[in-house]
């Protein structure tokens, strides 16, 4: 991937427009409950500031209607905490679209959510060359939103006399290029949640790529379906069972391989009080449900990511909010942790299993793209990624 990057360009006397991913989670109150969002803007704004650039910064807050700003989607304590960590002032800047702000150089606004403005999900032309027309150089620090093209992700790279890429936006792209199109073998997946149904796309990409592919959750239920076991009552989608099969006979023709759990942790249902039983795989019972794997396929997957060269996770293999089903997913965090691998790690429940045991740190990158994370797993094009890659080649 080749695009412009923000730190390689001057700033000075430049008017710098940025797209950040500011979606922070709120209380009912409206208070900024985890910031990590607008901490990870920072850099970007810094070093345009430092420059001596005219900083303007906009970002999307939940689901607003286009065209009408309710207090509940106003990006006013998102400006408040920025300011705070910034320690200078951000001023919020309401009707901003054509203008009309004062602004000098090594100063901040906050310019309000930007999916107020009519025509911005759908990326209206008319409404990206207004916006376009605000700035010299347009960044996209934005990766959480590289999969959507709207008018401040795609139509603004179009149109602006300059489009680049944040220091958030290029690491992202760095680590995910670094891990799927220029890999240290072998190259490991673990690829685990509910559905087959919503990663099957992923999972065909990946079986095509990669070494070994780590099923887990929902989603190894049904590849055991596959494999002609008994699964009880555990999650899994049947119908899906001989796209499984597809997947699990590309990698073996490739000399590849899936391993499928040869021990599981079973319960008769979900609850801090549920006893866990530990048995083989051949052994499920028609009432119960597989909640985990056993500690012999841990420590097979254990063994085959400490052998990896590159290892790309999404998704906890067990219900690892409860303790009694953590085992598995506790044993690959720890496992990736140790590892001397490049390692990437990706979406929502896996961070959250990450930070859970006290890995997050000792993971090469954690990517914070939610779905641009799995539509790149998935070998698509992301379209905010795409122009910035467009607008490099007329260079």
């Amino acid at each position: 991937m080749r695009f412009l990057r923000l730190t390689d360009l001057p700033v000075s006397g430049k008017r710098v427009f940025i797209r950040a991913d500011l979606n922070v989670p709120q209380d009912d109150a409206g208070n900024i409950t985890e910031d990590t969002r607008i901490r990870a803007s920072l850099p970007g704004i810094e070093y345009a500031l430092k420059g001596g650039a005219s900083v303007m910064v906009t970002s999307h807050l939940g689901r607003p209607a286009e065209g009408q700003l309710n207090p509940d989607d106003s990006l006013a304590p998102v400006a408040k905490r920025l300011a705070e960590l910034l320690g200078r002032p951000v001023p919020l800047v309401e009707n901003w679209v054509d203008g009309g702000f004062d602004q000098k150089g090594g100063t901040v606004v906050m310019l309000e959510n930007c999916r107020v403005n009519k025509g911005e999900k759908k990326n209206d032309e008319a409404l990206a060359r207004r916006m376009a027309a605000l700035c010299d150089i347009y960044v996209n620090d934005a990766f959480g939103t590289a999969h959507r093209a709207e008018a401040t992700t795609y139509g603004m790279a179009k149109y602006a006399p300059i489009a680049c890429a944040g220091p958030l936006m290029a690491a992202e792209l760095d680590a995910l290029g670094k891990a799927l199109n220029h890999p240290r073998r072998p190259l490991l997946a673990i690829v685990a949640g509910a559905k087959v149904s919503t990663k099957l796309t992923i999972l065909k990409s990946l079986a095509a790529k990669v070494d070994q592919l780590i099923v887990g959750g929902g989603i190894a239920n049904t590849f055991l379906l596959a494999a002609g076991f008994n699964i009880g009552r555990s999650l899994a989608e049947a119908e899906l069972a001989g796209e499984a099969r597809a997947v699990m006979e590309t990698m073996a023709a490739r000399g590849a391989q899936v391993p499928l759990p040869v021990d599981v942790v079973v319960a008769n249902d979900i609850s801090v009080l549920a006893r866990a039983n530990r048995i083989a795989t051949a052994g499920v019972s028609p009432d119960d449900k597989i909640l985990d794997v056993g500690p012999q396929t841990a420590a097979t997957l254990t063994a085959l990511i400490a052998r990896a060269g590159t290892i790309v996770w999404n998704g906890p293999i067990g219900v690892f909010e409860y303790e009694q089903f953590a085992g598995g997913t506790r044993a690959i965090a720890q496992a990736i942790a140790a590892s001397k691998a490049f390692s990437i790690a990706g979406g929502g429940d896996t961070i959250a299993a990450a930070v859970k045991f006290g890995v997050a740190g000792k993971i090469s990158y954690i990517s914070t793209g939610g779905g641009a994370f799995l539509e790149f797993l998935e070998g698509k094009k992301l379209p905010a990624v795409e122009i910035l890659e467009q607008r490099a080649a007329k260079k």
